[in-house]
């Protein structure tokens, strides 16, 4: 059945023993606005003690993929006026990527085709996550003067060496082998077996139902690339990574460092200061509190503005950072990323905590 949800972007029903969520907005490769955020998170709130609901999955509509993130033309549009509308956005995203990593019950990923920015927040951080050979999962966020976020730095901090390093300063996509990888997936199912697989999910346990479809998935290539990736982003700098990157003499190092070149060298220099924060915390809260507060400062930055301007607005995919160079970007600048937004922090880990000191309640 489809259940109203207060947005047509979304699309909700149950079958047999499982709920589906659809992200419906295929003409904007199924963005994330802030409607949908809340209504995915009611969604999950209903199904959770809904005992006919035994497994959730999230999928999008059309065919070219699950999500591309969040809807980055308004935060542009935010980001000009000076606006109040991307904080708010984020947090009720981050409280929902949060949510996904504890529900209580099976959360199923269909990681089809595109899954970036926000579409990873919606899906890596599930229990059950599947790609096939048409997925392209990325954290594109320095490409357009971000840093990745909906704790993309947790998951990409916790790939095998410098892995998630080079994923997030690049941004470069990956293929379903590696996605396994990098631990932003786990089973690949061929996508012509993707309609037997959700109808499996309707009568079957989910771990069951992904495995009568699983298979070995296609070769990719960051295994045989993690000598000289590790070598190279275990530098504490961006610009000594760029160096080893050119020096290494390998074809693919170099492209990684023209790559790394086009980037806003403020968003490089953020983004790697982050990922080594989220190393060292705990829990995912943590890290999504972090990245709040840098999601926050990147609001007043120029180059988010421009980097969206660049890539999306007006398309000439010639943005001009400010500043232009990595030496001209200061640990002054970056150190502003970290400090506590204006209207306050996110307080995840806070809350996290105060829940588990509070203990389960009992009913009288």
């Amino acid at each position: 059945m489809i259940v109203p949800t207060g947005t047509a972007d979304i699309l909700l029903r149950t079958e047999g023993r499982a709920g589906f969520i659809t992200l419906n907005r295929p003409r904007a490769l199924n963005a994330l606005t802030h409607p949908m955020v809340l209504a995915v998170d009611a969604a999950l709130t209903a199904w959770e003690h809904d005992p006919a609901v035994h497994t959730v999955v999230i999928e999008g509509a059309g065919e070219r993929g699950l999500c591309a993130g969040g809807d980055i033309r308004a935060i542009h549009d935010d980001a000009r006026a000076g606006g109040t509308a991307s904080e708010a956005f984020w947090r009720d995203e981050y409280r929902l990527n949060a949510r996904i990593a504890r529900y209580p019950k099976p959360y199923v990923a269909l990681m089809d085709g595109i899954v970036m920015g926000g579409g990873v927040g919606v899906s890596a951080h599930g229990s059950v996550r599947v790609v096939t050979e048409r997925s392209r999962v990325a954290m594109p966020e320095t490409g357009i003067g971000f840093v990745p976020d909906i704790g993309g730095t947790h998951l990409l901090g916790r790939a095998p060496g410098e892995l998630g390093t080079h994923l997030a300063l690049t941004g470069s996509p990956v293929g379903a082998a590696d996605a396994i990888l990098t631990g932003l997936a786990d089973h690949y199912v061929p996508a012509a077996e993707l309609p037997a697989l959700v109808e499996d999910l309707t009568r079957l346990p989910a771990r069951d139902a992904v495995a009568r479809h699983a298979a070995a998935a296609p070769p990719g290539v960051l295994a045989e690339q993690r000598e000289w990736i590790d070598t190279c982003y275990r530098a504490e700098i961006v610009e000594t990574v760029v160096e080893r990157l050119f020096d290494t003499g390998a074809p693919a190092a170099k492209e990684a460092a023209t790559t790394l070149l086009t980037r806003s060298p403020s968003a490089l220099k953020a983004t790697l200061a982050t990922l080594r924060r989220s190393r060292s915390l705990a829990t995912l809260e943590e890290v999504l509190d972090l990245e709040f507060r840098v999601s926050c400062a990147a609001l007043t930055t120029p180059d988010l503005v421009e980097g969206i301007r660049a890539q999306v607005v007006d398309k000439d995919r010639n943005p001009r950072w400010t500043p232009a160079t990595l030496p001209e970007v200061t640990d002054e600048a970056v150190a502003r990323h970290f400090t506590a937004p204006a209207g306050g922090d996110l307080g995840l880990a806070a809350a996290r905590r105060a829940a588990e000191d509070q203990g389960p309640r009992t009913g009288a």
